[in-house]
């Protein structure tokens, strides 16, 4: 930081993420168990992979957080999409490449993606 201006553009960003996700509160979230657990089963990289995913689809009513331990260690890594007036979706054995797949489809389109569920794990 060399400025004034400088310090004052990184708390206007800072801001801008606040007020982001007081607009985003009822919208639809995106809760990726981020425990050790999680990260050592490669949370961290789908975490990464729905941010990039839904900021590059402009995507302005989605949340993308982090939770800590889910529950389900051996399911790690578990991703659960929240839909405003629907149940839960818990997504498990998340990988980076099955991100777009869960935004276009469930997120964008309400279909979820059941094959990556819990439960279809055993099929």
């Amino acid at each position: 930081m060399k400025s004034l201006a400088e310090l004052q553009e990184i708390r206007n960003r800072a801001l801008n993420q606040v007020n982001l996700r007081k607009e985003r509160a009822d919208g639809i979230r995106v809760v990726v168990g981020m425990a050790t657990c999680g990260i050592a089963a490669g949370a961290r990289p789908v975490l990464n992979a729905f941010v990039r995913e839904v900021e590059a689809r402009n995507l302005t009513d989605v949340m993308v957080t982090q939770t800590g331990c889910i529950g389900m260690c051996r399911l790690e890594p578990i991703v659960e999409v929240y839909v405003p007036g629907q149940e839960k979706v818990t997504y498990v054995h998340m990988t980076e490449d099955k991100v777009a797949r869960v935004v276009a489809e469930h997120i964008i389109n309400n279909r979820p993606v059941t094959e990556y569920t819990v439960g279809s794990e055993t099929k």
